[in-house]
């Protein structure tokens, strides 16, 4: 069996994978809150769940010397675990973007160095977004976020002397509880926009339709089970047709692309 790191793994996609993996794998399942570790391991007896802090350096690094403790071996290393600093750029206080980087890119890179020397001829799968694109105003920070992701590993790919393959998955709007998470942990920012009350409430709104309205968790599953088994993965995928298009709409002259945006953010966003 197959010696998979899945962190995120007590909800949405991460939550998923594992159920799709327990069964033939062995999977660290990596949880943060209290209770969790007894959820995860009632779904399976070759789940070993370990807890990590993605803000804190220390459980970072207690949570690799647990794995090392268990395995000698890490055929693949899922990157999910995430969250969403939402509002205006002027508005948001910049310990929340530092936070927003801390947890969506410098803890997935601190987690996969530490894990490297366990990997050669294994994998590392990012779950970034479509997000990583940079057209999405008021999600600044967590589009900055994946897109640094995305640059990191791509170049840590090119670098490396060792066979390990790294593959970034940008997925569409998935149908998941970080919506409805990013609406909690924003609250506080939110109430102090001043000037800028519509476009939170349309902000709020859209969090609201994206946790029920998005692609299911089980789609995105498929996709990363057969990057898992497929010889010669991608370096990245792209799956949804909103993240399809975002892609495309990407690639638009900055001008040009600030002035549909703008446009279409106006007609949108009411009284």
């Amino acid at each position: 069996m197959k010696k998979i790191v899945i962190t995120g793994s007590a909800s949405g996609i991460g939550n998923a994978l594992l159920r799709e993996l327990c069964n033939d794998n062995i999977v660290f399942a990596g949880y943060r809150k209290s209770g969790q570790n007894n959820e995860l391991k009632k779904l399976s007896g070759n789940i070993i769940p370990f807890f990590i802090d993605m803000e804190n350096k220390t459980s970072i690094k207690l949570a690799v010397n647990f794995i090392k403790s268990k395995t000698t071996r890490v055929d693949a290393l899922f990157n999910v675990a995430g969250c969403v600093v939402a509002g205006a750029v002027e508005k948001i206080d910049v310990d929340d973007i530092r936070k927003q980087f801390e947890i969506n890119t410098f803890s997935h890179l601190d987690f996969s160095k530490q894990l490297l020397d366990m990997m050669d001829g294994g994998r590392i799968i990012n779950i970034s977004s479509m997000s990583s694109f940079g057209i999405f105003p008021f999600i600044a920070p967590y589009c900055a976020s994946k897109r640094a992701l995305d640059i990191l590993f791509n170049c840590m790919q090119l670098e490396t002397h060792k066979d390990i393959k790294i593959i970034s998955v940008k997925p569409g709007v998935i149908a998941t509880p970080i919506w409805e998470k990013s609406i909690e942990q924003n609250s506080k920012s939110i109430e102090q926009h001043e000037d800028f009350e519509k476009e939170m409430r349309y902000l709020v709104a859209n969090a609201h339709k994206n946790s029920k309205a998005g692609l299911p968790p089980e789609k995105v599953v498929q996709l990363l089970v057969k990057i898992l088994n497929e010889e010669d993965p991608k370096p990245s995928y792209t799956i949804g047709r909103d993240a399809q298009f975002a892609e495309v709409f990407s690639k638009l002259p900055q001008g040009l692309l600030n002035k549909i945006i703008k446009f279409t953010l106006s007609k949108r966003i009411k009284d």
